[in-house]
């Protein structure tokens, strides 16, 4: 079973965010950013700092305009240019850059407010030039920390559905180092698991959960990374030669993926999968909770749809959803046979209401297509949610179709699902936050035109 042509431009979306999760490793030639950022305060005209700059940001990047680095608040830009460029950042006046004589190179360096996103671009000769919106600025709680015990991941495992038909999923169990066997332990399922795997990735995920476990702000949880699953590759067929636009972690062609299938079908398959097959698993490795008050769930894109999709058709199995860039739109929409993830704004509005807190997060500059409008669809997921006195939260920032947003304020996203959290209990009736009661309903004034 596979997804058919009508899904393939969104399904690309969602391998380059894949890609986009699994970013940030640096190669051992390139210079750390606080090391590069001080070379160009106190060596900014010596060919140490010039080489150090390309072979960190690389030539091509900084010719395109799109090269810039950083860690915590502090960040370093360059680029190429024959004439003076200036840099914009956050649509805030424009900075002078620092030419390196005798070559075209100009650089800028620049604190940002951390736990969130930014953007920039270049203004050459009164024209715009280059830039990003995916510019992370992760708080001091997305960094391992000297003295915070870190947890363990486990090898790659490989499951086979019998739900879905022998479909093969990668998947991975992080444990933290506060895990005591004999007390059970909260958990939290994250789809596009292989985007989780790696402390350097975009959302750091077991930094921040360890850090937070730490500081007690989140319980001791144990962490579930599930990937979407491939048909093709349980029937025997050759599916792993790499492609360059999906994962490199599990190296599965952009035809055989489930992904699609198992994440944007508004039904309770998935949500099926997971109580049935994938939970069962970690219960038989670790002591986890049972009750949906301490069971977490988490995804982007349309990994984010499948989130909310399993704790709406299972709230006695999660209650805590936690959807960035949620694709809360029509791609497995079959009239008359199956829902898309378009109805869900109104199913929300019209059914019963679930006991569930949720954590949406997108951006302006969200994808358009002939599957919906992602921006609108979750300022109407935000609207609905308000209206029906749900326990939400709704960041909406500048961003586009990218994890830059949610990896940032990943820490606080997670310690605001998890707050008065107790361990003592098994269940707790969510209720809307008094700020966010006295505040309005979301309106939208088109900017651009």
């Amino acid at each position: 079973m596979t997804t058919d042509n009508r899904h393939g431009g969104r399904l690309l979306a969602g391998i380059l965010l894949l890609a986009a999760f699994a970013s940030g490793a640096t190669s051992a030639e390139k210079t750390p950013a606080p090391k590069l950022i001080a070379m160009a305060a106190h060596e900014a005209t010596s060919p140490a700092f010039r080489q150090a700059l390309t072979d960190t940001l690389g030539a091509d990047e900084m010719k395109k305009g799109t090269a810039f680095i950083g860690e915590g608040a502090d960040f370093l830009w360059a680029v190429e240019s024959a004439v003076t460029p200036w840099l914009v950042v956050d649509e805030k006046p424009q900075v002078a850059m620092k030419r390196i004589k005798p070559t075209n190179l100009w650089f800028a360096t620049g604190k940002l407010a951390v736990y969130a996103p930014h953007g920039f671009h270049y203004m050459v000769a009164g024209k715009k030039f280059g830039g990003s919106l995916n510019v992370t600025a992760y708080g001091p709680d997305s960094y391992a920390k000297p003295g915070v015990p870190q947890g363990k991941l486990s090898e790659k495992m490989v499951h086979k559905s019998k739900i879905y038909d022998g479909m093969l999923s990668d998947w991975w169990i992080y444990a933290p180092a506060q895990y005591d066997a004999s007390k059970p332990a909260a958990l939290t399922v994250w789809q596009d698991g292989q985007g989780h795997i790696s402390r350097t990735g975009g959302p750091r995920t077991m930094n921040v959960v360890d850090n937070l476990i730490h500081q007690g702000r989140i319980p001791v949880m144990i962490q579930v990374f599930i990937s979407p699953g491939d048909i093709a590759a349980a029937a025997g067929t050759p599916t792993y030669s790499f492609v360059s636009n999906f994962s490199k972690t599990t190296g599965r062609t952009l035809k055989d993926s489930m992904r699609s299938v198992e994440y944007d079908t508004v039904t309770g398959r998935y949500a099926r999968f997971l109580r049935e097959e994938i939970i069962p698993e970690v219960a038989s490795k670790y002591n986890i909770r049972k009750d949906a008050y301490s069971h977490g769930i988490q995804g982007s894109s349309s990994g984010a749809i499948a989130a909310f999709n399993a704790a709406w058709f299972e709230p006695d199995l999660f209650s805590r959803v936690l959807s960035h860039i949620g694709t809360y739109t029509s791609i497995q929409w079959q009239p008359g046979a199956i829902d898309g993830g378009n109805i869900y704004p109104f199913r929300v509005r019209k059914e019963e209401k679930r006991n569930l807190r949720v954590w949406l997060q997108d951006g302006s500059e969200d994808v358009e297509s002939p599957h919906g409008s992602w921006p609108l669809q979750n300022i109407q997921m935000a609207n609905s949610l308000k209206l029906r006195g749900y326990d939400f939260h709704f960041s909406f920032g500048a961003g586009p179709h990218s994890g830059a947003h949610g990896n940032a304020e990943l820490p606080l996203s997670l310690a605001w699902l998890w707050r008065d959290y107790d361990p003592a209990k098994t269940e707790q009736l969510y209720e809307m936050e008094a700020a966010e009661k006295e505040k309005p309903l979301f309106r939208v004034k088109i900017a651009n035109r």
